[in-house]
């Protein structure tokens, strides 16, 4: 959690280089960051060019003195666009789930896709009773995503696109098939996390939330033609600098650092690539009580980023599990979200999971919690659940951070096919969730968005 002020290719402002306090009440335990990628990780590790950039009037130049105070610490969250490569696999897998769904919605899906360039593959396990024309489902994705050119890497017209799908295991779909949907088992043995906090509207982590936005924000800028110098791929991180209020809960303070990496033209400068982020890419997106003259931001630190999506790096679906989570905040158990349909409890577990939270802050039974849920493959009823609200249970109507679960285990029903019932999952509304977070979204078909009374 230390951090260092400069960047090539980007804007600065004072910043910190001490190490902040340990975050003991923060649970880091399960997949707690996100998984390690290619040795050249997508766009942050470009080689740079010597053009590096002037600051911007109005923005200070870098430190390195340490201004965070002793009582605060730093956390960091990050995203990424919709036509990251990772994303872009998302995308795809999420379209082949909803078009099965969408012609036969008791379909059983587990797509993954691959990209490269030139190339997209797609394999799994899928039983359906619809007729999918899967190549023209991929290609509309990734036409979607902005890949429309071989010198982007990736052209929805011409890539080559390979179909390697097999129908679901029979021993799986024994054990999953009833013929009551509440009596269903689920499709696999998983732990999943939900996770629910104060720091926004929507009861996500601020470091999160902002990250996010920040991602769509480029993404939009793009597609609506406000900088027409973005190409498809981007990345973004936000770390925030909290304090611990009186509760004992975490409370965002001020954004500590920004950092964007943006593809862009061949023929645009580092100056206007750091001016245009911060002037039409931060501004509309971090609320100005954050931001402040130690603000570090960081743009293109790389220095270049022309050669971005598949044709820099290879993408997976499943491989952004904390972008599409909480942003490193709480914990992370199962696989991947996307590609799945809902018998699959890595998928719908988790929307069960973060429907709980939600649910359990917004009726003041704590101010943040996590809630792990377990499940046995066949088995209809979960093995265990346990609700944490790292100590910040308020002994609303007598309830206690012990007796929490109980209480859920009352109020919820979380047989797989009795969440697949509650929350509508066999709609084709999959893809909808690939880019930008399954949760914390006030879209109206995320149903688990919407609090439970309890």
């Amino acid at each position: 959690m230390s951090s260092t002020a400069g960047s090539v290719g980007g804007t600065t402002a004072a910043g910190s280089t001490d190490t902040a306090p340990p975050l003991t009440p923060i649970n880091t335990s399960g997949d707690a960051a996100p998984p390690s990628l290619s040795a050249d990780d997508n766009n942050m590790n470009q080689s740079a060019t010597n053009n590096t950039p002037t600051t911007p009037t109005g923005i200070a130049a870098a430190s390195t003195e340490d201004n965070t105070p002793a009582d605060s610490f730093l956390f960091a969250s990050e995203s990424v666009t919709e036509s990251h490569p990772d994303k872009l696999c998302d995308t795809i897998s999420d379209a082949i789930v909803d078009a099965c769904l969408t012609l036969d919605p008791s379909s059983r899906i587990a797509c993954e896709t691959v990209c490269k360039t030139g190339v997209v593959i797609i394999f799994g396990e899928i039983t359906t009773s619809a007729s999918i024309n899967y190549e023209q489902v991929i290609r509309d994705a990734v036409r979607d995503a902005g890949y429309d050119d071989p010198a982007k890497g990736l052209d929805y017209k011409t890539c080559n696109v390979i179909v390697a799908l097999e129908e679901q295991s029979p021993d799986i779909a024994q054990s999953v098939d009833s013929t009551k949907v509440e009596d269903m088992g689920a499709g696999d043995s998983s732990v999943v996390f939900g996770y629910a906090c104060e720091e926004t509207p929507e009861f996500m982590p601020m470091s999160h939330s902002l990250a996010t936005k920040l991602s769509a924000r480029l993404a939009a800028v793009r597609k609506d033609g406000t900088l027409d110098w973005i190409r498809p791929d981007g990345k973004t991180q936000v770390t925030m600098e909290y304090v611990m209020n009186a509760e004992g809960v975490p409370t965002p303070k001020r954004v500590h650092s920004i950092i964007i990496s943006a593809q862009h033209a061949e023929e645009v400068s580092n100056d206007k690539i750091s001016a245009d982020l911060l002037e039409h890419v931060v501004k509309p997106v971090v609320p100005e009580k954050y931001l402040d003259d130690k603000t570090i931001y960081h743009m293109n630190p790389s220095g270049r980023f022309v050669i971005g999506g598949p044709h820099s790096d290879a993408g997976l679906t499943g491989r952004k599990p904390i972008v599409d989570s909480y942003g490193g905040w709480g914990s992370y158990g199962g696989g991947t979200l996307s590609g799945k349909d809902a018998t699959k409890v890595d998928r719908s577990g988790a929307y069960a999971a973060r429907w709980i939270a939600k649910s359990l802050v917004a009726a003041g039974y704590c101010h943040r919690c996590c809630v792990q849920l377990s499940y046995a493959i066949g088995l209809a009823q979960p093995i265990s659940v346990h609700v944490d609200t790292y100590g910040t249970c308020t002994n609303k109507n007598g309830q206690t951070e012990q007796s929490l679960a109980k209480l859920v285990e009352t109020k919820f029903d979380l047989r797989p096919g009795c969440i697949v019932k509650e929350l509508d999952l066999r709609r084709p509304i999959m893809r909808k969730t690939a880019a930008y977070g399954h949760f914390g979204r006030e879209e109206e078909e995320f149903k688990w968005e919407k609090v439970k009374e309890i």
